[in-house]
This record gives C-alpha cells, structure tokens and sequence, in this order.
C-alpha cells in the first residue's frame, strides 16, 4: 500500500479547520480530532508517511473526504505518452501511471501527484499552467 505524506494529512487538517470551524477555538470537530491523532504520531515518530492501509476509519474517512476535493487527475489534456513518450510532457506521468490511473487507489494518486508537483517540468507547471487550473 502507497504511502500518505504529512503534507497530505496537514492539507486534510487545514481543510477541515476551514470546513468546520470550532466557535470557541478550543474543542476540535471529530475529522480534526482523528487527523490531529495521526498527524501527531507521525511527528512524534519522525514519520514522513502513514500506511493507508492501517489509517485508523475516522482517520482515513476525513482524509478521503479531503481527498476528494482535490482534483482528481493532473491531466491538462496534452497527452504525449499517445505519441510514444515515456512521460508524459503534458502532466508529468508514466505511461504506466496514465494508463492505470483508474484503478490506483487515493494514496497512490497522491504519491504521483506529490512527484509531479515537486518535478514540476511538466507542462502543467509552465507553459500551459492556465489549463491546470
């Protein structure tokens, strides 16, 4: 199983900080209380990333629902592995990575996602970076 990074589960917890607030600023909603768990071990640990597959449900509920908020492919409909690339020079994926992306699970489109945004040389970074939005 792929990996969730700490940024992942920080954007998670920054997006349910803005979804729902706590009036007071002390008590934490349940998705922040369960982020909040996992994002403090993995400090305490010193842990880049947490298993998907042992996420705790609570957990890996509010990081889905964040998940979900996201866009879902990089795709900027510039596909150059059609054309016999490796990479695609459009979005920064393999061929493999296009061609199985429907069946990757969310963490696994988040490693890749994680990848391209840190490469940032594909085309969706520079020079068509208006499509991406």
């Amino acid at each position: 199983m792929a990996g969730i990074h700490i940024t992942d589960i920080e954007a998670a917890i920054n997006f349910w900080r803005e979804r729902s607030p706590s009036p007071e600023g002390m008590a934490l909603g349940p998705e922040l209380r369960a982020l909040a768990q996992v994002y403090a071990l993995m400090v305490y640990l010193r842990e880049s990333e947490a298993d998907e597959g042992t996420l705790p449900d609570p957990a890996r509920e509010a990081w889905l629902a964040w998940f979900q908020s996201t866009p879902d492919t990089p795709c900027i409909a510039i596909c150059s592995t059609s054309q016999g690339d490796d990479t695609c020079k459009g979005c920064g994926r393999s061929f493999d990575e296009v061609q199985h992306w429907t069946v990757m699970s969310p963490s696994e489109k988040r490693v890749v996602w994680r990848r391209i945004t840190q490469e940032a040389s594909a085309w969706r970074f520079n020079r068509y970076a208006e499509r991406a939005r």
